[in-house]
């Protein structure tokens, strides 16, 4: 079975979208290199990041994200994003009206029922959980075996929270760090 992974970009005061729910400049490491990151050129980053995000990307069989973030992307159009295979939206609502029941969205209420839903998706691949109120949700129910950050150089001061509004503490484990341009890139194994 492939491990669960929280990632996000994130500014370095912890906060993964300012207060109107925009990333602002998080993503701009994505188009601060020469190396292209995928097929259509768009993205591109420093070797370094390439060599650190593209086999992380290509492991990633599942993704859990939660309705607010389906609704601001307007669900990718029904194509999850980054060659992803599967999503699987966390959500109290049905999905929305008109949905095509073929995309490959799962809908499903409760983070313990996300995370059981993308492990049988993913089989060995990485179930990557997006970060914020789920991610957050899914490490304090101890789902979450990994915390992948990409740290960018920017203070929002408010916004939307890397772990959400998690309680209590998680004790993680000594960074493995990666200098790209622009970012920062950390990987912390959770400590059971």
């Amino acid at each position: 079975m492939g491990k669960v992974v929280m990632y996000g970009s994130v500014s370095v005061d912890g906060f993964i979208a300012d207060e109107k729910d925009q990333p602002g400049p998080l993503f701009d490491w994505l188009t601060s290199g020469d190396v292209p990151l995928d097929e259509s050129g768009a993205l591109t980053v420093s070797q370094t990041s390439y060599d650190y995000i593209r086999p992380y990307w290509d492991a990633i069989g599942v993704t859990i994200c939660g309705r607010r973030v389906f609704d601001l992307t307007d669900g990718w159009d029904g194509k999850p994003p980054s060659g992803i295979d599967q999503v699987v939206v966390v959500t109290h609502r049905p999905r929305p009206e008109g949905w095509d029941p073929a995309a490959p969205f799962h809908f499903v209420d409760g983070v313990e029922a996300a995370v059981a839903k993308a492990r049988q998706l993913a089989g060995d691949r990485v179930v990557e959980v997006a970060a914020g109120d789920v991610g957050g949700q899914v490490l304090a129910a101890g789902l979450v075996d990994e915390v992948r950050m990409d740290v960018v150089p920017v203070v929002f001061g408010s916004g939307r929270r890397y772990f959400g509004p998690v309680g209590g503490q998680h004790l993680l484990e000594d960074p493995d760090v990666i200098q790209g341009s622009r970012v920062l890139h950390l990987r912390h194994r959770v400590r059971r």
